[in-house]
């Protein structure tokens, strides 16, 4: 079971999340996401426990708890929905940035938001 925990402090390390979790159960894989630019704990995570029945168990008893000074929440982790593209450079993607913007704007394209050259614009220049 795959279980999503947000509202983390950010001093909260892979480490806090497997002992935080390990009470509960066996643990497969404990990881806080980081911020790719600042190295910065992202404030999220994910826990992956392989016994469904202790991941419950483990979702009903630290969803709202108090960690760290702050109340954090704990759900089963949603599949991730493919975004469609890439992310910036030519095509754009989804977010946007360099050619072809994408959704978000930004870039030369602009996408849904922004401005810019963009081929799927009916404008012509």
């Amino acid at each position: 079971m795959n279980i999503f925990i947000s509202n983390l402090s950010w001093a909260i390390k892979d480490a806090d999340l497997r002992e935080l979790f390990a009470e509960y159960g066996e643990i497969s894989s404990a990881k806080v996401i980081m911020d790719r630019e600042t190295g910065k704990s992202r404030g999220f995570g994910f826990v992956e426990m392989p016994n469904e029945e202790e991941g419950k168990k483990a979702i009903e008893e630290l969803d709202k708890a108090e960690y760290d000074g702050k109340v954090i929440t704990v759900n089963v982790a949603k599949p991730r929905e493919d975004r469609g593209g890439s992310r910036g450079g030519f095509g754009g993607g989804n977010r946007g940035g360099g050619f072809g913007g994408g959704n978000r704007g930004g870039g030369f394209g602009g996408g849904n938001r922004g401005g810019g050259f963009d081929r799927g614009s009916k404008r012509s220049y």
